[in-house]
């Protein structure tokens, strides 16, 4: 990188300081005066560019200061962290993917999968949830991988979680048009990406307030589908459909609990670990959150019910009703096509008219949630970047709203790849896209669990208790140990699988679609180590002071150690209660 002036800094502030506003004769600015002002470049931003220095090496100090003083609007309160821990995320992969999954690997190792991907996000989640109640800062995971493994691997993590997200949403754009032709409408797909992506972009210019409100209500429509999806399926199970009678475990024995063995296992995984992306967005959050101290542990033990219902017991119920050579799990004409939802195909099946295309219009909300939480994702983490140095530095523009202004605009012209569904090559061109991002959340769930395994030795080396800290993991270190080694076992797997794929001779178009994301994501580590001649972090160097908010470090242990007693005296179901949400 080359030192540059304060004066050239370009992000945009000088297009925003031509605008002329207009103002009423008493000087009270207008609506429009209002609207225009709210483009225009925060202070604190301002300030972070113009001291900000681009020489040789990393600046680790510098990048942990900005990121900490990140002018992220903090409007998010509790009500919208639980709903995004309990749902944010639950989209094609659970309702859609889960099908390919069933088909690939039968119902046993459906199970087995998504029940060890859910063990490991468990730790996971949780060493995110300590990190980020101490350490609220713009970036979440992709800034505790700089400032505790290395700079290096924090730039790595970065842009692949944000290439994941970019991915991701014209992804979503194009299955939420598809969804559409579950009701054999004759209107072509681009006029539905159209608006679709106009939706979701203009949530997210409105800001994180309507982020979070979108969040809430698309969330609760999934939990009270979910729900209620699961208590139908135990009436059908049990023989109480107008069609089927009794039909207990049958589909187990016949065709059977497994398909294609331990091959078949493996090839689950990572479309499990799709179903699963998104479930950080909780820690990527806690830096817009008014009171992460005491809105992110809820949110983050949450998670377990989100794991446990909509997850494991749901697709439980769908291992009962849809056999894993259903014609219909089949015959998806895409990735993301609807009809081959193992969700409608069980209603369906059941013979009751009308709510198969109830559960469609919940997976278009679905679809279209994680659209929103891919906008909002990306474009934090790229403004992250830019802040800390491994992204241009236009990327962290933030306006006088709080929100990443340019961040959000390149995510949003990324998102118009959708468009290319109307073309013939639509579908290598997805294929391609999942290959960048289909491993993407392993390696950032990997990085978590690290990151939060030298923050315990940097927090003990350097002289600090764990009465400090106001939210401590369940699981602990241990638990971060476990979750590291299970995505290493998940990542070895999927690696035999895209080597020796099943069914197929091995090809170097079949491997890079398995696996390319790891081949990137190293050479983007590779790279910049050498170019940057970064260092691994010393946990005695590690920086245990920049982003958090409590700094009073007495009055803090007094604050908590209060709240400890008086939930100690408080009756055993509600403590009960306090320890699992």
């Amino acid at each position: 990188m080359h030192s540059t002036s304060s004066e050239k800094i370009f992000n945009l502030e000088s297009a925003t300081t031509d605008i002329t506003v207009s103002s009423s004769d008493e000087g009270a600015p207008s609506l429009w005066a209002h609207f225009v002002d709210s483009f225009r470049p925060n202070e604190v931003y301002l300030a972070n560019a113009r001291s900000a220095t681009y020489g040789d090496g990393y600046d680790m100090k510098a990048a942990a200061k900005r990121t900490a003083q990140s002018p992220l609007s903090r409007c998010l309160k509790g009500r919208h962290l639980q709903m995004i821990a309990i749902g944010g995320s639950i989209g094609t992969g659970l309702f859609i993917n889960s099908g390919k999954a069933l088909s690939n690997g039968g119902p046993a190792s459906l199970l087995i999968a998504f029940g060890v991907i859910g063990i490991m996000l468990y730790t996971v989640v949780h060493a995110l949830g300590e990190l980020a109640v101490l350490f609220p800062v713009a970036g979440s995971f992709s800034t505790y991988s700089a400032r505790f493994i290395d700079p290096a691997w924090g730039f790595a993590m970065g842009w692949n979680y944000a290439m994941q997200w970019l991915v991701v949403f014209p992804l979503e754009l194009v299955a939420a048009s598809i969804t559409l032709h579950y009701w054999q409408m004759n209107i072509n797909n681009a006029v539905w990406i159209a608006i679709f992506w106009t939706l979701i972009v203009g949530i997210n210019f409105v800001g994180v307030k309507g982020y979070g409100e979108a969040e809430f209500v698309f969330s609760l429509v999934k939990i009270v589908s979910v729900i209620g999806f699961i208590i139908l399926g135990i009436v059908l199970v049990c023989g109480g459909g107008p069609v089927r009678g009794y039909i207990g475990g049958k589909y187990w024995a016949d065709p059977g609990a497994f398909n294609h063995g331990f091959k078949g296992l493996c090839s689950v995984f990572v479309t499990a670990a799709f179903a699963f992306s998104g479930t950080e967005l909780v820690g990527l959050a806690a830096a817009e959150t008014e009171n992460p101290r005491k809105a992110l542990p809820s949110a983050i033990k949450q998670v377990f019910w989100r794991i446990t219902l909509f997850y494991i017991i749901a697709l439980s119920v769908v291992s009962l009703l849809v056999p894993y050579n259903s014609p219909q799990l089949l015959d998806a004409k895409s990735p993301v096509d609807a009809a081959a939802s193992p969700f409608v195909i069980s209603i369906q099946n059941a013979g009751i008219a009308g709510l198969p295309s109830v559960f469609n219009v919940v997976i278009l909300i679905s679809v279209l949630s994680v659209g929103n939480s891919s906008v909002y994702g990306c474009s934090r983490t790229l403004a992250s970047l830019g802040d800390m140095g491994l992204a241009p530095k236009q990327l962290a523009y933030i306006d006088k709203s709080g929100r990443p202004l340019v961040g959000i605009i390149v995510t949003s012209i990324f998102g118009l790849i959708a468009f290319v569904s109307a073309s013939p090559r639509e579908a290598d061109v997805f294929n391609w896209l999942l290959a960048i991002s289909g491993l993407s959340s392993i390696f950032t769930w990997a990085s978590v669990c690290l990151a939060h395994i030298l923050f315990r030795r940097a927090w003990k080396i350097q002289g600090h208790s764990l009465d400090e800290l106001a939210f401590k993991s369940q699981p602990g270190v241990i638990g971060s140990a476990i979750g590291f080694m299970l995505n290493v076992v998940i990542l070895a797997s999927q690696f035999w699988v895209a080597v020796w794929p099943r069914g197929k001779q091995p090809t170097a178009e079949a491997f890079f679609q398995s696996f390319l994301a790891a081949p990137v994501v190293l050479a983007c580590f590779v790279v910049y180590k050498i170019w940057q001649k970064t260092k691994f972090v010393k946990p005695s160097d590690a920086d245990l002071v920049s982003g958090r908010r409590e700094v009073d470090t007495p009055t803090l242990i007094e604050d908590l150690n209060a709240e400890r007693e008086a939930l100690r005296r408080r009756h055993l179901v509600y403590r009960g209660y306090k320890y699992w949400c």
